[in-house]
C-alpha cells in the first residue's frame, strides 16, 4: 500500500511538510506566519541590501534571491597588496503559492538584516471565482 500525504491548508504546502520534508536551509532562515488574513514571510538575510534582494512571483512560485559580490583590497603605502578576498554568493529560495496570486497581493520591506514578504491569503470565494477561458 502506497502512502499519499494530504494536503492540510496553504501553509503546510508553502512549508513543503509532510511527505517532501526538504533539507535544513543554514542561509535564508524563513518562518512564515498566519497573521490577520496574510501570511508574513520573514526571511534573514544578514549582510545584504536591499538592491542586492529580489522578490519574484513566477508560475504559482514566490521566490526570493540574494546576490552579493564583493572585492576588498588592502595595499600598503607602496602600493603592494597585502590583502584581497573576494566574496561571491548567491541565495534563492522558492515556495509554491498557487496561482490565484498575482503582484497586487505581495509587499516587501527589508531593514535589519530580515525581509518581510506579505502575501494577501485568498478566501474560498476568492479562489472559486477564478474564471476558466473555454478552448473552442
Amino acid at each position: 500500500m502506497r502512502y499519499v500525504p494530504t494536503r492540510v491548508s496553504l501553509l503546510d504546502d508553502m512549508l513543503n511538510t509532510g511527505y517532501h520534508r526538504r533539507k535544513s536551509f543554514s542561509a535564508m532562515r524563513t518562518n512564515i506566519i498566519e497573521k490577520e488574513g496574510s501570511y508574513l514571510f520573514d526571511i534573514e538575510l544578514p549582510g545584504f541590501s536591499k538592491e542586492e534582494l529580489s522578490v519574484e512571483l513566477k508560475n504559482g512560485y514566490l521566490t526570493i534571491n540574494a546576490e552579493k559580490n564583493t572585492n576588498t583590497e588592502e595595499k600598503d603605502t607602496e602600493e603592494n597588496i597585502i590583502r584581497q578576498e573576494r566574496i561571491s554568493g548567491r541565495y534563492s529560495r522558492s515556495f509554491y503559492i498557487g496561482d490565484d496570486y498575482n503582484d497586487d497581493d505581495i509587499t516587501a520591506k527589508y531593514e535589519n538584516g530580515e525581509l518581510k514578504v506579505t502575501l494577501k491569503a485568498k478566501t474560498a470565494e476568492e479562489k472559486a471565482n477564478k474564471t476558466t477561458i473555454a478552448i473552442a
